[in-house]
């Protein structure tokens, strides 16, 4: 099918149109739809604890879809906060009860530039001990060595709160009666607890971080079941109860050999609120799969879920956990539903600019060209009432044939749209007739 305008006005119209939609193309990929970062970076917490074995879960996933996660190892929830309030790193995982370090208790609405991805798991307080019986209470703590998790830490924290509650540490956090506190956590205070050098410790961690397996596998040791749990969990709202069945640490060995019932907070996945949307998606796409399998402490499919958070939902996070995966990263790989995402992101406006366009520039180009033949009419008719008039001079005779020959030039030099045909036609046979009256008026 021909083009309906000349090649010189289509060439015009092309290179408008291109510019407009390199224009509105680039505004969209660098301010609208970015492309998201092929790196991020993951502040996570001990190196022997479950935060950094998650992290490498999170990693070998995201690997998966072309995105490099960087692990950043910290002392606890309370570093991966700070480092997350700053920027320094994009997500990270924060134990529950601690997002009010963070507010500004005279900020009634709350404004921070952190968001959660929901929460992604139980995090109890495992009190062992040295045989120690502590079923009615930590009392019996007084006087003893405790390991209560590095200090400024998350753990130590919570722990410190709870000895406080039981009266092993003044309001200050000073020990009393004797009472020694040890501040280390992981593994390494585990080891320790082991070997009798301390009495007990307080660890915040879920039951997949190393130094609670460790201990959980210890006959030795001994789990504290408070009976105070339910009162504790009024007295700090962040923590709620959970129970760690009969035998399911070891069915085999009896372990543990009661129900045990235990304070717990829970986990989240945090984000600072810059991070890519798309990213923001494949994290709680990569939090399903690493979070979802049932533990001591959940069944299969609990976490992650929306609820329990300090943090506002991210809109992303509100939107996975009410319709699941955006449509095309359930089909696509990653990398190219994100593309064909923004594809979609950048039809819309383009539409919405070239229609417009259309609407005003083609019929705009309809006049022009109608104009243009319009003009040469109005020549043809002044040349017939010139003719009209009487006989015209030989000079007059020889500047009409000149603008007829003129005008004839014009429109057969010309390039007119297909549907301009019939008035190219008619204009012609016009010219052949005032050429016609012209030579009657050179007869003798």
């Amino acid at each position: 099918m021909k083009s309906r305008f000349s090649p010189s006005l289509w060439t015009a119209f092309i290179v408008v149109s291109v510019a407009l939609l390199v224009t509105a193309s680039w505004s969209i990929i660098k301010v609208i739809s970015p492309a998201p970062p092929r790196a991020l970076a993951m502040s996570t917490g001990a190196v022997d604890g479950a935060y950094h074995q998650f992290g490498l879960k999170y990693q070998a996933l995201l690997k998966a879809n072309g995105i490099a996660l960087e692990l950043k190892p910290s002392t606890g929830s309370i570093e991966n906060l700070a480092r997350l309030n700053t920027g320094d790193v994009s997500v990270g995982f924060v134990q529950g009860g601690l997002g009010s370090i963070l507010l500004d208790p005279e900020d009634e609405a709350g404004n921070t530039p952190l968001r959660s991805l929901g929460t992604i798991g139980f995090e109890p307080v495992w009190i062992f001990s040295n045989r120690i019986d502590l079923s009615g209470g930590l009392q019996p703590l007084l006087g003893k060595k405790i390991a209560v998790g590095v200090a400024g830490s998350g753990n130590h924290k919570v722990a410190m709160e709870l000895l406080g509650a039981y009266g092993l540490v003044d309001a200050q956090g000073q020990p009393r009666a004797g009472t020694e506190l040890v501040f280390e956590g992981g593994t390494g205070a585990a080891a320790r607890l082991q070997n009798h050098a301390i009495d007990a410790m307080l660890i915040v961690a879920g039951p997949q971080a190393g130094s609670v397996k460790q201990l959980l596998a210890d006959p030795a040791m001994k789990l504290a079941s408070l009976s105070q749990a339910e009162g504790l969990a009024r007295r700090f709202p962040y923590f709620q109860t959970v129970s760690l069945k009969r035998g399911s640490v070891d069915p085999a060995r009896d372990l543990p050999a009661t129900d045990i019932t235990l304070l717990s907070t829970t986990a989240s996945l945090v984000i600072h609120e810059d991070l890519h949307p798309a990213l923001a998606y494949l994290l709680l796409e990569a939090a399903r799969q690493t979070h979802a399998p049932a533990t001591l402490l959940s069944r299969p499919g609990t976490f992650p879920k929306p609820e329990g958070v300090e943090f506002a939902l991210s809109a992303e996070a509100s939107q996975y956990y009410k319709n699941g995966r955006p449509f095309l990263q359930t089909y696509l790989p990653f990398w190219m539903a994100n593309f064909v995402q923004r594809l979609g992101l950048m039809a819309v406006p383009l539409i919405a600019l070239l229609l417009p366009f259309f609407r005003v520039v083609l019929p705009a180009i309809s006049w022009w060209q109608k104009s243009r033949i319009n003009r040469r009419y109005g020549e043809l008719k002044f040349l017939e009432a010139e003719i009209a008039k009487g006989q015209l001079t030989p000079e007059e005779i020889a500047r009409a044939h000149q603008q007829l020959d003129h005008i004839e030039h014009e429109v057969t030099s010309s390039k007119f749209p297909l549907d301009f045909t019939d008035r190219i036609y008619t204009l012609r046979q016009h010219v052949g007739f005032v050429r016609d009256s012209l030579a009657r008026q050179k007869a003798p």
